[in-house]
């Protein structure tokens, strides 16, 4: 092989080490997001859960004092 044939082949080896890099630190970016919006999803639910609680407790209260009257 001729040295401007290996030159261009470790050019090419270090381009796929940086991208092989970048993509794991992407990955890793990606990783903590989809954690971040799982968790903020189950805190969301469970607001939601309250809520609907309230909502049908105080229904519940008002159906009652409607028939007290």
């Amino acid at each position: 092989m001729k040295d401007q044939e290996i030159k261009a082949i470790t050019r090419k080896i270090d381009d796929l080490i940086k991208l092989c890099e970048q993509l794991d630190a992407e990955n890793r970016v990606l990783k903590a997001n989809a954690s971040s919006w799982a968790l903020e999803r189950d805190q969301l639910v469970d607001k939601t859960e309250l809520a609907r609680s309230k909502v049908e407790s105080m229904i519940i209260r008002l159906k009652a004092m409607e028939q007290e009257s």
